[in-house]
Parts: C-alpha cells; structure tokens; sequence
C-alpha cells in the first residue's frame, strides 16, 4: 500500500442501529489495510469495470450499503463490481470546529487508496477481462467526494510509486456520485471545496441527489455540478424532492431508488455499454 501507517487499533465490524429499507447495515472501521475484492459478471461481460467508494464520513465504511450491494448489482448488469476497502479513519477532509472548515489529513490515503487501486485494474485488465478504456467510478457520501477527488487529480500520484501498477493512469473513464459529502470549504458559505480543481480532463458524470438530505449535502452536489458545467465536463444531474441520505441500493416508496436504471440509460448515452 502507499505511505503504510502504524496499525493501531484492529479492524473491527459494526451492525447499525437503524435500518434502511427495513434492513440493518453494517460498517467497516479502522481500516489500515486497504483491500479491493472484484464481483464478476453474472451476465454477458459487457468489458465495463466499476471501482466502488463506500461512504461513511471518512470515519467509517458502509461497507454493504453502499459496497457489496452496489458490486452485485453491477455483476448483474455484465460490469465487473470492484470494491475498494480504503483507509479509515482520518483519510479524506474532515470538519473542524476550530477553523469551521474541512481540514485535508498529512497523508490523503484515501485518494492514494483510490489512485492505487485504479492503476492495478488497469495494467491486469486483460486477465480480468476489463476494457482497459472503460473503467469507471462509484461513490456515495464520502465515497462520492472520493469521486471528485480521483476525478481531479489522476496526472500525479500522491505517493511514490511502487511498481507498474502505478506507471498505469488513474483517470477514471467515468465518474457517478451519490449524495457527494465534504464539496463545500465553509460550513454556510456556497464555495466549492478548493482542493477540487475541474477541468475538461474531468471524466464525464452522473449525479444524484435528493432535495431533503439531511445532511444538507443538496448544496454540495450543485456545487458539483456548477463546477462541472463550468469546466465544461458532460454532466447530468438528477434532483428529487424526497430520499434523504445513505439509501444506497435498496428500494423504498421514494422514486429516487429508480436511480440503477438510470445510471444505466446514462451508461449507455455516453458510449459505455449498449442496450
């Protein structure tokens, strides 16, 4: 892994307290050891991989919330699912109280995390069958900042490279963010995060967000979005009035759970499968 950290506490699994969609979930904390765990196709492999960023606030990991459920439905859809178990806690921008901002840790391991786990599903892309062109990314929450982040910065590594993996490039072919966390610098100002720097480099991207996120995270996916559309980056964004936070996958009587066929249809506009 780059830049290894002392292991200080062991990694350890927890149930949530409240259900989504009428079931539990579980979380993933003090994670020291990056891991990716591929999902093959269960249908026509269409070539199309997607890497997947769990949320959790950069504290934790809704490791199947918005990990291994996003991976099965990909296998679903001929896409290979790659979950990315990256380091946690204290691995993304973080709010601090005394600055009111969102401070960047010493050593960014999450997107080091993410830029790693990009360049290895690119140099074996032949052995697992991928489209070397075609490998996108997935992110919910903090896993949705990690969108932007990896979207933003892939012509640098923010380590030192180890082996091949890492002459590879790490620019996603597409990006998908759900309900993104951490966009915005200030606590009340509408200012996009300055450590995210779009370009027209960016890949194209699909976002979606739902109006009564309690999280207020409304304000961070139109800053997203502005700053996409600025650059001049292919964006589509959905808005819905109703669908809070950390629904993930699962089905509830709001619309936005209609989000899969969506990104599909999107998948499909932009040249990355046929239906």
């Amino acid at each position: 892994m780059p830049d290894p950290l002392p292991t200080i506490k062991p990694e350890y699994i927890t149930k949530s307290a409240e259900t989504v969609a009428g079931k539990l979930w579980y979380a993933v904390w003090d994670v020291s050891q990056p891991t990716i765990t591929i999902y093959l196709p269960k249908t026509k492999n269409t070539g199309v991989a997607v890497i997947v960023f769990p949320g959790g606030g950069f504290h934790g990991l809704a490791i199947d919330l918005e990990g291994t459920e996003i991976c099965q439905w990909l296998a679903s859809q001929g896409i290979t699912g790659i979950l990315l178990k990256y380091r946690v806690p204290n691995s993304g921008p973080n709010w601090n109280d005394d600055c009111k901002c969102h401070v960047q840790p010493k050593a960014p391991t999450a997107l080091e995390d993410a830029q790693r786990a990009l360049g290895l599903v690119r140099l074996n892309a032949a052995a697992w069958h991928i489209n070397p062109n075609k490998i996108g990314v997935i992110g919910f929450s903090a896993g949705g900042y990690m969108v932007a982040d990896i979207s933003t910065h892939f012509k640098t590594r923010a380590y030192s490279l180890i082996d091949a993996a890492d002459k590879e490039s790490c620019r996603p072919d597409f990006a998908i963010a759900l309900y993104p966390g951490h966009m915005r610098m200030e606590d009340k100002s509408f200012v996009l995060n300055p450590n995210i720097h779009f370009t027209k480099e960016t890949p194209p991207t699909f976002l979606l967000q739902a109006e009564d996120d309690p999280v207020d995270t409304v304000n961070y996916s139109l800053l997203y979005y502005i700053g996409l559309k600025t650059a001049g980056v292919p964006a589509e964004m959905h808005l819905y009035a109703q669908g809070g936070h950390g629904f993930g996958l699962r089905r509830t009587k709001s619309p936005i759970t209609e989000w899969p066929k969506l990104v599909e249809k999107w998948l499909d506009t932009i040249g990355i499968i046929s239906k």
